[in-house]
């Protein structure tokens, strides 16, 4: 079996990709609602900062940043994944596997995690997350997605509002595997 290894870092940022075990389905974007829920519920009992996050259909980025003296962003993820899944009734089907360990079948069991280096890398990845969607083809311009920080971001004056301009069709290397 693979032996994952994470960095866990006291008070540390991270970058995350988290996706549907179906990567056909919109689930995220249709149970938005739900999502936010799950996000809200789990950050109650377990603090951390959202520092920048894109929905998409099917997966998500997220820069956190967690409280001084805390490492565990794997027990939050844990929970955000359980609580959204509880609230989905979609029968999606289930591996024997998942099945005789109790899951449902709507997340893939592990997640991508990067630690934050830097500022400069804190930057580079909080530019990654809010251009995401636009590599995807959801939107020519960013503000145009309902699901994202960079509104936020617009607000506190961090982005212009046609900060990345109109874009269609991009070419390049974003970050992640095909």
């Amino acid at each position: 079996m693979t032996e994952y290894r994470r960095n866990f870092i006291t008070g540390g940022s991270f970058f995350f990709t988290v996706n549907l075990a179906d990567r056909r389905l919109s689930l995220l974007t249709e149970c938005i609602d739900d999502l936010r829920t799950a996000f809200r519920e789990t950050r109650l009992h377990h603090p951390f900062t959202t520092d920048a996050m894109v929905v998409l259909p099917d997966h998500l980025h997220a820069v956190w940043t967690l409280p001084e003296g805390d490492t565990d962003f794997s027990t939050r993820w844990r929970l955000i994944k359980t609580s959204f899944s509880r609230k989905s009734a979609l029968g999606e089907p289930i591996s024997t596997s998942r099945a005789a360990k109790g899951e449902r079948g709507i997340w893939q069991r592990r997640y991508w995690e990067h630690t934050i280096r830097d500022e400069k890398d804190f930057a580079r990845h909080i530019d990654y997350v809010h251009i995401n969607l636009l590599k995807h083809g959801l939107v020519t311009r960013v503000r145009d997605w309902p699901y994202s920080s960079f509104h936020r971001m617009v607000k506190l004056g961090v982005y212009p509002e046609d900060w990345a301009g109109d874009v269609s069709g991009l070419d390049g290397e974003f970050g992640e595997r095909p």
